[in-house]
């Protein structure tokens, strides 16, 4: 099973280490690059104002985080909730950087930060995926068919959640949430899980389900094709799958 956190904050503005800070932080879980349901959302007292440039882009006011915890008063519940799962962000340096920054505030009860090396990079993703050609977030989603009409402003956990379905499209295939619908893949993934071993993902040829009769007809019937039917090149030379 593989367990991964798509991530998305929204900050005060650009810049953490000229003192800009988290205020809102949101998670999704994905179980096999399948949505489960299950996600972390916070909104968090920066203590310090939010830049004009960043009100434009998620609304989120000085008034309306007054009384929000602190980041040291959800830390736990953060971690807590990402556990050893890799993290999937979309320009990982960016929210890394704020996250860690965040830790080192926290002092002796600093978590080990946040290694840019140990996360999914979306954007590097795409950048690979389709060369030359816009990859942010909304540029994804129309390429993708990803409706975004619910986003009318930046928000982490919304986000995360689109983030999600634009991550599974990077990949090849296309999911909803666990128990709705699977992931269908298209093309050949290879991807690596949190210990460092490979997982490789694509196209698998089926299983037969026949009876011992219904292969025996089958058989017979290709027997009938003659030496240089098709069917033979597709199945093997003995005529069996």
């Amino acid at each position: 099973m593989l367990r991964e956190i798509v991530l998305d904050t929204e900050t005060t503005g650009t810049d953490a280490k000229n003192g800009d800070r988290l205020i809102e932080i949101g998670c999704v879980e994905l179980i096999n690059h399948v949505q489960t349901g299950k996600s972390f959302h916070k909104f968090v007292n920066p203590t310090r104002p939010v830049s004009q440039g960043a009100f434009a882009v998620h609304g989120i006011s000085d008034a309306f985080l007054a009384d929000k915890p602190l980041f040291a008063d959800i830390v736990d519940e953060f971690r807590a909730f990402c556990g050893d799962a890799p993290l999937v962000i979309h320009n990982a340096p960016f929210d890394v950087g704020f996250l860690n920054m965040e830790y080192a505030r926290l002092g002796a009860a600093a978590p080990p930060p946040i290694d840019p090396a140990d996360v999914v990079d979306t954007l590097q993703l795409a950048r690979r995926k389709h060369t030359g050609a816009a990859n942010n977030l909304d540029a994804l989603c129309s390429r993708y068919g990803i409706d975004t009409t619910r986003r009318t402003k930046h928000g982490a956990l919304l986000d995360a959640q689109i983030l999600a379905e634009v991550y599974v499209e990077l990949l090849g295939g296309k999911q909803t949430s666990l128990g709705l619908a699977m992931v269908e893949t298209h093309d050949p993934v290879t991807l690596l899980d949190g210990a460092g071993e490979s997982h490789p993902t694509g196209p698998r040829r089926l299983r037969h389900r026949l009876t011992e009769a219904e292969r025996a007809a089958h058989e017979a019937f290709i027997a009938t094709l003659g030496g240089n039917a098709v069917w033979r090149t597709y199945l093997g030379e003995d005529g069996s799958a």
